[in-house]
């Protein structure tokens, strides 16, 4: 009897692991995430990196509050030829419409970081839905683009705030390389920082109005390209079809 018991035990077990194999190896669509187990809850993860042999890396620039950098930005990533996404948020677009048109008419890629910048997983279904709407209309009336990718306010997120993305055709991204610009870090502190994370497929956290992101921006870009790096949008960086993302938040082709 005891065999049977051990027996019926061991076959829930591997069950359970053949199950969750059949999970991880399921391909994602261009705006869905990865459903991975932790414990006995099935969470859906955004992308914070990206597995690959390429020496490539993506910038990104959050914009909430202030824009007084954000030209000079523009104009340092244009004399490094390089790429970045800007994840704007709906109110800043509204201060700041000239801005945003200018990263648009750059090249710049532009994402959406919600409306009016909230915890987004306190909120109910049809306030994050309403977020999210009404930042991409916001963005399209000003700029003509129509954002695909979405930043989590805080990086703060959950399953229903993924499935909403995914419903308004928005893939969710994270990073995972954070510069921490936001703390008022110096130039070479924020340099220091992200030199010693940084690897093929990293996708990099700055803000657009930090404090001394405009003399950390050329040292960072130089080391990145002197290191063979290419320096790109996360768009150009991140798999579109038959993929699948860890629990780790890493995306892998397969």
């Amino acid at each position: 009897m005891k065999f049977l018991v051990l027996k019926k035990h061991t076959l829930k077990i591997a069950l359970g692991v053949l199950c969750l194999c059949a999970i991880l190896a399921l391909p994602f669509g261009e705006n869905s995430a990865a459903s991975v187990f932790f414990g006995d809850n099935l969470r859906k993860v955004p992308i914070y990196s990206v597995e690959t042999g390429e020496k490539k890396v993506a910038i990104t620039f959050d914009a909430a509050w202030g824009a007084d950098k954000t030209d000079g930005i523009i104009e340092i990533l244009k004399e490094h030829h390089a790429n970045a996404t800007f994840f704007l948020v709906g109110f800043w677009v509204e201060d700041y419409p000239e801005e945003a048109k200018k990263i648009a008419e750059n090249g710049f890629e532009i994402g959406t970081h919600s409306n009016t910048h909230p915890d987004m997983t306190k909120l109910s279904q049809e306030q994050k839905k309403l977020e999210l709407s009404s930042s991409i209309e916001t963005i399209q009336k000003t700029t003509s683009v129509t954002p695909t990718l979405f930043r989590a306010p805080f990086g703060s997120y959950n399953n229903d705030l993924i499935n909403v993305a995914e419903e308004l055709n928005l893939i969710s991204i994270q990073w995972d390389v954070d510069s921490l610009d936001w703390k008022g870090l110096s130039a070479n502190e924020i340099h220091s920082r992200v030199m010693s994370k940084v690897k093929n497929g990293s996708i990099i956290l700055c803000h657009n109005n930090s404090k001394n992101i405009l003399s950390a921006l050329p040292l960072l870009l130089s080391s990145l390209q002197m290191k063979g790096y290419t320096v790109c949008s996360v768009g150009e960086l991140i798999y579109h079809n038959s993929f699948v993302i860890d629990r780790a938040g890493v995306q892998k082709k397969i």
